[in-house]
């Protein structure tokens, strides 16, 4: 997601240490880097927005903003990249309305049968290591801090297994229901539906001064990490199209991803840092280009991803955040705004935050009562409720699901916001 202004906000994050019987590992002196685990909401998180990064054809990377949004129904010929179509809506008085663009992920509403599109699922494991690159080891326990407990899990929400939803005449897909919400008027048989493909488990090594981490209650590795969002961004990226280093590099290279997936990179329980913000960030979307071949008639090879992590309840964030929460997150976002370029007009959500992107997640972030629970395979997940696009459009009365603009609680978000002056200022 596109960097955008934001009003300043100041948030201290607050960490309490948790007493652990009378373990042996307990009584020991924290490493510098080392976090206490905590026993109460500490943090407050939020998506971040990643520029998407584009490679050259002299093989540089550089991190620029989306191109601008297509005008046609389907993606445009000179991208290789996830099907999607367009729209446009105006906004304004009737003397001065200004027409707003938006590219969306599948076959547009007038498709009157399902989309199925494949999603790799890149499991990450975050090996932490020494400054001098060594394995590394805390009171006899190896930093290894594995994703595969959590696979399953992801495999058994709502992103990918069918629910009940008033949007839906049939079960369906947590991200295909808020899409139904916000075109109700399409036909019964449309729906956008997500193929899981597990792909092979990738490793994040990551140097000690990049990370801090907490322990879990037995002293093994992790409760949680917290990783310096430019190391992230730079191990998880590739740096040119020859890259095997970096995570998305290893998969591109091994065939686990293409240009026509949606790809989500899972991690366990990674938050992101950044020093010029107070926000602990638990997920972004963006994509990453490369140039075209002879093979693909040289079109612009788009990749579209998310990285997610795994939220486990109360280890960070009290249970304002759990399980799929952050991945709802960023895929329904990923298929609003594949390409990170859907202008709106400049809103601010209930929340505070202020952007001019259609970012139905953010609106909502942070709340309360953000989160939906959705039972499938015998669990309750928490995906979090969404904006609908009609709140962006600033459409009244809302033309999605029964006049809402939010879902999939459709009292959540009652009201629009303003048209605000850039940066809302």
């Amino acid at each position: 997601m596109v960097p955008t202004s934001r009003p300043a906000q100041l948030f201290v994050l607050t960490f309490f240490v948790l007493l652990v019987g009378s373990s042996t590992w307990a009584q020991q002196p924290l490493e510098p880097d080392q976090l206490p685990l905590s026993s109460a909401p500490s943090a407050q998180g939020r998506s971040a927005h990643v520029p998407p990064r584009l490679i050259g054809p002299n093989g540089a990377a550089t991190l620029a903003p989306g191109a601008a949004s297509a005008t046609t129904t389907t993606t445009s010929t000179s991208i290789d990249t996830v099907l999607t179509f367009s729209g446009s809506y105006l906004v304004g008085p009737s003397t001065a309305r200004k027409k707003f663009f938006f590219t969306m992920v599948g076959h547009g509403p007038g498709f009157a049968g399902t989309t199925t599109l494949n999603a790799p699922i890149i499991p990450v494991s975050l090996d932490l290591r020494n400054a001098d690159g060594s394995p590394r080891f805390v009171n006899g326990h190896r930093l290894f801090y594995d994703v595969t407990p959590f696979i399953a899990q992801l495999l058994a929400s709502p992103m990918f297994q069918n629910a009940h939803y008033s949007s839906s005449g049939r079960l369906t897909q947590f991200a295909d229901a808020v899409q139904r919400a916000e075109f109700h008027s399409a036909a019964s048989a449309w729906h956008t539906v997500l193929k899981p493909l597990v792909k092979t488990k990738r490793v994040m090594k990551l140097a000690a001064g990049s990370y801090k981490f907490a322990l879990k209650k037995d002293g093994t590795c992790c409760a949680y990490v917290l990783v310096d969002s430019g190391t992230f961004n730079d191990e998880l990226f590739p740096s040119s199209a020859s890259d095997r280093t970096s995570i998305a590099g290893q998969a591109l290279h091994a065939g686990d991803i293409r240009t026509r997936d949606v790809t989500t990179f899972f991690f366990p329980n990674t938050f992101l840092t950044n020093p010029d913000s107070s926000f602990v960030f638990i997920g972004f979307h963006s994509f990453f280009s490369l140039p075209g071949t002879a093979q693909n008639g040289n079109r612009e090879q788009r990749f579209v991803m998310n990285f997610s992590s795994w939220v486990t309840p109360f280890v960070f964030f009290g249970d304002a955040f759990q399980d799929v929460t952050a991945v709802s997150h960023e895929l329904v976002e990923l298929i609003n705004d594949p390409f990170v370029d859907n202008i709106t007009p400049w809103w601010k959500a209930p929340n505070g935050n202020c952007q001019n992107l259609l970012e139905p997640g953010d609106v909502l972030e942070d709340l309360p009562n953000a989160t939906f629970p959705v039972k499938t395979s015998g669990k309750t997940f928490h995906p979090q409720n969404e904006a609908l696009l009609q709140w962006f459009e600033f459409q009244k009365p809302s033309h999605a699901i029964a006049g809402a603009y939010s879902y999939p609680d459709e009292r959540l978000l009652m009201s629009l916001s303003r048209v605000e002056p850039p940066g809302c200022q």
